[in-house]
């Protein structure tokens, strides 16, 4: 049985390992073709709809989990940027990841890596305004971010292999955790338990796994794989998804992180606004 598993995660890792260096170092020259010195003039622009759709494309070709986001955060409300946009970018930046989801392109389908995106853009959108109409900018702190960069704009086939070699050091681990979880219960959690417990269409199962996933530091990374073989064995879509969405837009040390620049109103509206969109997404998910 344990030959098996080790079959499995020599198998799973093998291929996620080639579609990651290969989507990393594509997706990393094609950024050297994005104007961020714009980018930046859209966010901070008067045009609210051109602001809005800065902030989710900033939020798609950065590929940031939910902590380095923080100071990109900051930064932009140091830059009275509309609290709103920063917000939409705040939402959508963890779950927004252009290697990872050309990653769940090629492993769960075309289909849901499409269906994903726009629920997720959508949703960030809407909460990222919902808690702008309800006052809560004036829940932010006053903060000064220090040693942030921002991205330089250059085509370079040596840049473009550093960066991917970046992304292996930080985001690669993850996806190996993520191979290793799934084959262990490939190998040894029966179909039929995930099946008759987690299979069902039950819309309670979407709530619950957004529940879980906020205090469980998973990156999207990690997910990806780890959800392909839940579905496999299977479990319902919906809560994967939510439970997806829910460990990359929150967690733990981005928590910590937010108390410092948010005052703890909005830190809870923060946390309620991630499970709203879990669980929002995976019901979503049971409709299509």
């Amino acid at each position: 049985m344990w030959l098996k598993v080790l079959n499995d995660f020599f198998s799973i890792a093998l291929e996620l390992t080639i579609l990651f260096v290969v989507i990393s170092f594509l997706i990393s020259l094609l950024q050297s073709f994005i104007p961020y010195d714009k980018m930046q003039k859209y966010l901070s622009g008067k045009n609210l709809p051109l602001g809005v759709a800065a902030a989710l494309v900033f939020a798609f070709i950065t590929p940031f989990c939910s902590c380095s986001t923080i100071p990109v955060v900051v930064n932009l409300l140091n830059k009275k940027v509309r609290f709103g946009v920063v917000m939409v970018f705040l939402f959508s930046s963890p779950v927004l990841d252009p290697t990872i989801i050309t990653l769940m392109g090629a492993i769960l389908g075309i289909k849901v890596a499409v269906a994903y995106t726009v629920i997720t853009s959508v949703l960030s959108v809407i909460i990222g305004f919902v808690l702008e109409r309800l006052g809560f900018e004036s829940a932010v702190k006053n903060v000064v971010v220090t040693g942030y960069q921002e991205h330089q704009s250059k085509f370079s086939l040596k840049q473009a292999a550093k960066e991917t070699l970046v992304l292996i050091k930080t985001v690669y681990p993850y996806l190996i955790i993520g191979a290793a979880i799934g084959s262990v219960i490939h190998g040894l959690v029966p179909t039929e338990w995930i099946s008759r417990y987690l299979g069902g269409s039950e819309w309670w199962l979407v709530p619950i796994a957004a529940i879980i996933g906020i205090p469980l530091y998973i990156r999207l990374s990690t997910m990806i794989p780890l959800s392909q073989i839940l579905i496999m064995k299977g479990m319902a879509i919906a809560p994967v998804m939510s439970l997806m969405i829910s460990s990359a837009g929150a967690s733990l040390p981005e928590v910590t992180l937010l108390n410092s620049i948010f005052q703890r109103r909005l830190v809870v509206a923060f946390l309620i606004s991630v499970f709203c969109m879990a669980t929002l997404s995976g019901l979503l998910f049971y409709m299509i």
